[in-house]
């Protein structure tokens, strides 16, 4: 009986935080001209080219911008001309940013991550209602975060190669474009 009371209150209170979540979110959409907030976006998917797997999705947006797709994991640098000039694969840390448009808000050469990791190269761009950052890093040691973690962070892993290349594309005021 304790263990399905504990799993009742537990499902009650992910309710309420998707309550006010979502109620958060309505309200910051109405706020204009803030870049940091996302503004609501379409509920699909961006389309997808299923030959090309690793290929731009279309509606990512226009013109120089880094595209993330929270479903796929994978990021896209792409250039003024609209052309990709990197694409790769991400693992998150499991509080996904909203899609829609950002930019990048700070950066930061090295610091510890809220998991502990020595992190380089932190390109930050949203922030959660709760103040927590979100935003690309590499692990010093190159480690890669296991599947599994319980640690909940804002952090977007990549290899030190990746992030070597994001930090010399994602500039502070850079677009970013969050999609599904």
């Amino acid at each position: 009986m304790a263990s399905s009371s504990a799993g009742f209150v537990a499902g009650l209170t992910a309710a309420a935080l998707t309550t006010v979540g979502v109620l958060a979110w309505q309200a910051s959409a109405n706020s204009p001209g803030d870049l940091s907030r996302p503004v609501p976006a379409a509920a699909s998917k961006a389309p997808r080219d299923v030959r090309h797997p690793d290929a731009l999705p279309g509606n990512s947006g226009v013109g120089q911008r880094v595209v993330y797709s929270v479903d796929d994991d994978r990021v896209w640098l792409v250039d003024e001309k609209g052309k990709v000039a990197r694409t790769f694969r991400v693992y998150p840390g499991g509080l996904d940013p909203k899609p829609g448009p950002y930019v990048v808000s700070s950066r930061a050469g090295a610091v510890t991550a809220t998991d502990g990791t020595r992190i380089e190269h932190v390109v930050r761009f949203a922030e959660t209602a709760e103040g927590m950052a979100i935003g690309f890093s590499a692990a010093v040691s190159g480690a890669l975060p296991e599947a599994d973690t319980m640690v909940r962070t804002g952090g977007i892993r990549e290899t030190r190669a990746d992030g070597d290349a994001m930090w010399d594309f994602a500039t502070v005021g850079r677009k970013v474009m969050v999609i599904r």
